[in-house]
This record gives C-alpha cells, sequence and structure tokens, in this order.
C-alpha cells in the first residue's frame, strides 16, 4: 500500500494553509550614526601588543621541528614593542578591545544583549590596524613577573601610560541607541577596562589597571 501526501499550492494567492512565497520586499537601508565619547583613564594603561619578533619565532616554530634558540631579554626593546603606533608615529590603541569592553559591559544593563550590541555597536579607529589615537602624560616601562603557560614566573617588560584619556568614535544604527545610552555603555565598559592586567582579564582574579571613566 502507498501512502500518497498532498502538498498546498505555495503559489497561491492563499490563506494560512497556502502561503505566498513568490512576494517581494521593499527594504530600506539602516542610517548610521556616530557618537564621540571622551574617557580618561582612572588607573594606568598597561599595553602588550605581538611584536614582529615574536610572529616570526611563532611562524618558524610552525614550520620546522627544531626549536629556534631565544635571544637573551632585551628589556628596552621588548618595551617599546610592546606599544601600538599610528602611520604617524602616535601612541595608539586597539579600537576592537574598547569595543570588546563595551560588549561585556552590556549585559550590566537590562533590555540589551551581548549579542545586539556585538552586532551593531562599533569603535571606529585610524589607520590599517584600527587604532585609537591615547593622550598620555608619560610612558614608562614596566617589569613584572606573570606566570608562563607552564605554571613558570616569566619577566616581561611593557609599556604603561598615565595619565591617559582618548575619544572614542562609537558607531550604531540611528535610533538604536540615544546619547545617554551610548555613554552608559562606554562608561560601563570602563569598569572593566583595557589592556593588560584588566578587572575582566580572563587570567587574572586581581585586575586593576585599565580602567576608565566618561569625562
Amino acid at each position: 500500500m502507498t501512502n500518497t501526501t498532498t502538498l498546498p499550492n505555495l503559489l497561491d494567492d492563499g490563506d494560512d494553509n497556502n502561503p505566498v512565497i513568490n512576494a517581494t520586499y521593499k527594504l530600506n537601508r539602516l542610517k548610521r550614526t556616530t557618537f564621540v565619547v571622551p574617557i580618561r583613564g582612572v588607573t594606568p594603561l598597561i599595553v602588550n601588543r605581538w611584536s614582529e619578533k615574536a610572529r616570526e619565532m611563532m611562524l618558524a616554530a610552525q614550520q620546522t621541528k627544531v626549536r629556534a634558540k631565544k635571544d637573551p631579554k632585551d628589556p628596552v626593546a621588548n618595551f617599546e614593542a610592546s606599544k601600538y603606533h599610528l602611520p604617524d608615529g602616535r601612541d595608539a590603541f586597539p579600537a576592537t578591545a574598547f569595543k570588546a569592553a563595551i560588549v561585556h559591559a552590556s549585559r550590566l544593563h537590562e533590555g540589551i544583549t551581548q549579542v545586539l550590541v556585538k552586532q551593531t555597536v562599533l569603535v571606529i579607529g585610524e589607520g590599517p590596524d584600527q587604532l585609537v589615537p591615547i593622550t598620555f602624560g608619560a610612558c614608562t616601562m614596566r617589569e613584572d613577573t606573570p606566570r608562563n603557560a607552564s605554571g613558570v614566573c616569566d619577566l616581561r617588560y611593557r609599556a604603561q601610560y598615565w595619565p591617559w584619556s582618548a575619544e572614542l568614535h562609537v558607531r550604531c544604527i540611528a535610533g538604536q541607541f540615544d546619547n545617554d545610552s551610548i555613554i552608559a555603555l562606554v562608561d560601563g565598559a570602563g569598569i572593566g577596562g583595557v589592556g593588560e592586567w584588566r578587572p575582566t582579564s580572563p587570567k587574572s582574579a586581581t585586575g586593576t589597571f585599565g580602567t576608565f571613566d566618561v569625562v
């Protein structure tokens, strides 16, 4: 015995039982708006850019079975390599780090989700690496002793900016957030901070650096 199923005619102009699939939808382009939000560091900003030398060593390790011999540490060279610079030489910090802080802080507010903020809110930087220029009083070399992946203490030499400030250009869909809401998001991001040893660092329970307020 053969079972026969009758399918609805999907091309009918029909009703609930005969949905139309050849409809034409008219969509309007979503307008964007950009908010300029000045921030000021509450605690020093520690940066740790991947140096070209570190990238080359990683690539070499992946292309050969012979482990490359490590050169002696050069504190000054490591300090200089840890900085981010725009093509014109200005010190800066990744716009993506500020966006990540905003997305993370969205959990502190009711009525919005991290997915919504991640997909629609951007922090616009400058140059090919999308960096945010930072203004600072002094840039000093830090010597810290974090633990590496094997649990052994290591000496790290990184740049620290203090005091520091920046101007964030935050872009979103027009009408999605008003000025006060964007300020609230950015200010909340400052609680978790950016950079090394920040409060939201996944590998540290003692971070206090890189926090900021909206001015």
